[in-house]
């Protein structure tokens, strides 16, 4: 089981538009210095929505190839339409993708029967660990406990990512589907006490920005050390707010160009973070001492 700080990792751009493979490769080697536990590849921060299937994959290899088996790579393969999601699973399969994070399909809203026969023929169909990913809050869609507890049944199905930000499914989710499952927040804010209440890291966008002390704070949670954990979640909060003044990546990958990390590129119908709130951003990367 993986477990502690995973970075959502940006997928950085050029002006245009276009992926800077260079760049990326350079982000990889920083989270694996920095103790950054996994990455996820292609996620909603790696703009999976306006990347096409073919740079999709190519984003995907050239993360797992900067890795080097050094640091797991999760691939983010979900979609709204199960077929894509298959062909995006296998992608990750054959380039050699330590596991897959399938988002609830999206706009189309299935009931939670449609989620179980999603999920459920994805893993029938790609022999890789899968990561179930709850976002009802982008997605309209919410995979409830009780759906994910019998979706743990199939022997690939490895954990979830739950962003509800709601704690008490922790225990649900624990007691329902057993220690190996893993649980992971995909909600920084309250990815400390998801941890301390029992979970298993935070698939994090903070963790773009302050790696090392991310990765500080899960190691202190995971052991149980709740005034470290908590002191360093304090340092963090500010950052944990403000990077979703805007939707992200917007405001992430702002931070990351103004610590020089990025190069100044996203896709539409996302836009570059708004001038008036360049001040709030950076306040916080101040205060994280990041900047």
């Amino acid at each position: 089981m993986i477990r502690g700080s995973i970075v959502a990792l940006v997928t950085p751009m050029s002006a245009e538009g276009e992926v800077d493979g260079e760049v990326l490769e350079q982000l990889v080697e920083r989270h694996i210095q920095a103790g950054t536990a996994a990455i996820v590849s292609v996620g909603t921060t790696g703009e999976s929505a306006t990347l096409d299937e073919d740079e999709h994959c190519d984003v995907l290899a050239r993360t797992v190839a900067a890795a080097a088996g050094r640091i797991p790579v999760i691939a983010g393969t979900g979609a709204n339409s199960t077929v894509e999601a298959i062909r995006l699973t296998r992608c990750a399969a054959e380039t050699g993708a330590d596991a897959a994070l399938l988002v609830t399909p999206y706009y189309n809203k299935p009931t939670q029967a449609g989620l179980i026969a999603h999920h459920t023929q994805i893993a029938d169909a790609v022999d890789i660990p899968q990561i179930l990913y709850n976002v009802p809050g982008r997605t309209a869609c919410d995979l409830l406990p009780t759906t994910a507890i019998e979706l743990a049944r199939h022997p690939r199905i490895v954990g979830i990512k739950d962003a509800t930000g709601e704690l008490g499914r922790v225990a649900e989710l624990r007691a329902g589907a057993g220690a190996e499952f893993a649980i992971y927040s995909g909600d920084d804010a309250t990815g400390c006490e998801l941890m301390l209440e029992g979970g298993d890291g935070v698939i994090s966008v903070t963790t773009n920005v302050a790696p090392a002390l991310m990765a500080k704070l899960c190691a202190a949670a995971l052991a149980g050390d709740v005034e470290q954990a908590r002191a360093l979640n304090a340092r963090l909060d500010p950052l944990h707010q403000r990077l979703f003044v805007e939707s992200n990546p917007i405001p992430v990958k702002w931070a990351l160009h103004e610590m020089g990390q990025i190069p100044a590129g996203i896709r539409l119908p996302l836009t570059w973070l708004s001038p008036s709130q360049h001040a709030v951003v950076r306040e916080a990367l101040v205060e994280a001492g990041v900047l």
